[in-house]
């Protein structure tokens, strides 16, 4: 069933973030403000799906050693609910990098220090906005998308930047595949990297494929989307370096804001579009099994997981608010 090509245009008119009034402002602050505009619009949309339904709860946090965000959690609606789960979050953090942790990014940029000395502490930003939304209907798609930011300064003067880099994702995952969605959720992201690069769509493409990968299975979770790392004006791994594309802060950030907008047109028209759908207890039972796939990614393969696994209340916290109560796993 083709969208209403109208009415995606005027989803992308509400989506639009502020231009950014001067280059001089620092890029955290840049992103700070657009996480914020874009937590917002996201929230008010997918109220919207379901005006009946409760609404997100809403938590403002504080990081001791620095900065904090703001969690939009829904879960456990009725069960004539359109959606099942969701989280719209948002983090600013800020603090400052110890030896181990910089050698450890030295591998992946090569501005940082690889032998740093015992005492040298470099400071930095991360803020991002991650997406997670879990309808109930086995029809209708799960979504999940994180878009961030990360800066190193140096120790004597926090303005001047040792470092920074983008990264980016976004993929689909569907119980029941319907062709015309998983074309219109790639065409989308598709139009949006092609307005900044003809190379970036294919290349963000495969890297998500290959990243959503569940070796024991043998199987993706999902139909992919797009995925990008440590996008910076230094040579990239997934693109030629005489390929045309996005190289300075603000040309990434523009890329990044065109992305980030483009969220709801390239997912939301598919939610009512699939909700009812009439189904059955099978078909709920294998949106069970899907959903168990994904947790199964997000517990062996997942490298966010990884990163905090050593800290046992922010690895529980993390599959508490991207995955749903029920799922159904198979050894």
């Amino acid at each position: 069933m083709p969208f209403h090509v109208q009415a995606l245009m005027a989803m992308d008119k509400r989506t639009m973030a502020p231009p950014i009034a001067d280059t001089a402002t620092p890029m955290r602050q840049h992103m700070t403000e657009y996480i914020r505009h874009l937590q917002d619009t996201i929230v008010a949309a997918l109220e919207a799906l379901d005006p009946s339904a409760p609404k997100f709860k809403q938590n403002t946090w504080t990081r001791d050693e620095g900065g904090g965000g703001r969690s939009c959690t829904l879960g456990r609606s009725g069960a004539d609910s359109v959606l099942e789960k969701a989280a719209v979050n948002i983090s600013m953090i800020h603090g400052t990098l110890a030896p181990p942790a910089i050698r450890q990014m030295s591998t992946e940029h090569a501005n940082l220090p690889s032998d740093p000395s015992p005492d040298t502490v470099l400071p930095f930003f991360a803020g991002g906005i991650s997406i997670i939304v879990h309808p109930r209907n086995p029809h209708a798609p799960a979504v999940h998308a994180n878009y961030r930011y990360f800066e190193v300064a140096s120790r004597s003067d926090p303005d001047a930047l040792v470092d920074w880099w983008f990264g980016g994702v976004t993929d689909l995952t569907p119980a029941y595949l319907y062709d015309t969605d998983a074309r219109h959720f790639h065409q989308t992201l598709k139009r949006v990297c092609d307005a900044h690069g003809e190379a970036l769509y294919p290349a963000f493409k495969k890297s998500c494929d290959d990243y959503f990968f569940i070796p024991h299975r043998a199987e993706h979770r999902g139909v992919g989307g797009i995925r990008f790392d440590n996008l910076s004006a230094a040579p990239h791994a997934l693109l030629d370096d005489a390929t045309p594309r996005p190289c300075s802060a603000p040309a990434i950030f523009a890329l990044v804001r065109a992305l980030g907008d483009a969220f709801l047109p390239s997912y939301l028209p598919l939610v009512p579009l699939r909700s009812t759908t009439p189904y059955d207890a099978s078909m709920r039972r294998w949106l069970l099994l899907r959903r168990g796939r994904s947790v199964e990614f997000t517990l062996v393969y997942e490298r966010g997981t990884h990163r905090c696994c050593w800290r046992l209340r922010a690895h529980l916290w993390r599959l508490y608010l991207y995955h749903c109560v029920h799922v159904v796993m198979h050894v």
